[in-house]
């Protein structure tokens, strides 16, 4: 989903790290202004970053694959929100996600995620988005949501400090999958390209010896 004209961003070469920047397939390498955070987590040699909007289809197509993958290969992923302008309700579902995290657990969240993506069609609104989420919870354990999901604005917080680390980047679009090493950095335009990118991404890694490098944070 394109947010280029939303965020009217002149948009800078890609710079941060002095490394390889590829795309698969060969493909022109989007612009990127600041590609510092494109690392795998400690003790990692590949990972895959993805930037994505719970509302966006073409994150819907990509997620069952990416994740997939990951568990194919056994790397980590590093998931973050990227929220595109007048998309109605994938705020409210992305801060949905982070109090099950927070409230219940990791893999109980992001199957809640596998869900909303896989009933996209049938979320028109956030009080769509709310029986849905209800419905889910009721199903999975007898859960409910809270009164207040977010009282402090924490998970508020969370969602738009990875919209941020995407501005930064100078993100455009959803789904953005990249395949990482300590050196390089690869951009998946076409998921079903992915498992090539990895092959690459660990031939490279091998090449480079594996250092591994500090994160930021840890996956999500």
């Amino acid at each position: 989903m394109n947010r280029a004209l939303a965020l009217a961003v002149a948009l800078a070469t890609g710079c941060g790290i002095a490394a390889a920047q590829t795309s698969v397939p060969p493909n022109e390498v989007a612009p990127y202004k600041d590609t510092s955070m494109l690392k795998p987590p400690a003790g990692a040699k590949v990972a895959v970053i993805e930037w994505e909007d719970l509302e966006c289809p073409a994150c819907a197509h990509a997620f069952p694959i990416v994740h997939e993958a990951v568990a194919k290969y056994h790397i980590p992923l590093v998931r973050h929100d990227f929220l595109i302008p007048g998309h109605t309700w994938s705020r409210t579902a992305a801060i949905y996600a982070r109090w099950m995290e927070d409230t219940i657990g990791f893999d109980y969240a992001t199957d809640y995620r596998r869900q909303v993506f896989a009933s996209q069609f049938r979320i028109a609104s956030p009080d769509d988005l709310k029986q849905f989420t209800e419905a889910y919870l009721k199903n999975h354990g007898g859960k409910s949501l809270p009164f207040v999901v977010d009282p402090s604005g924490r998970f508020t917080r969370e969602v738009e400090a990875d919209a941020a680390l995407g501005d930064k980047l100078g993100l455009r679009e959803t789904p953005t999958i990249l395949v990482v090493t300590n050196r390089h950095w690869i951009q998946v335009k076409d998921v079903m390209q992915l498992y090539t990118a990895i092959d690459q991404a660990q031939a490279e890694a091998a090449r480079e010896g594996g250092a591994p490098a500090a994160h930021r944070n840890a996956a999500r």
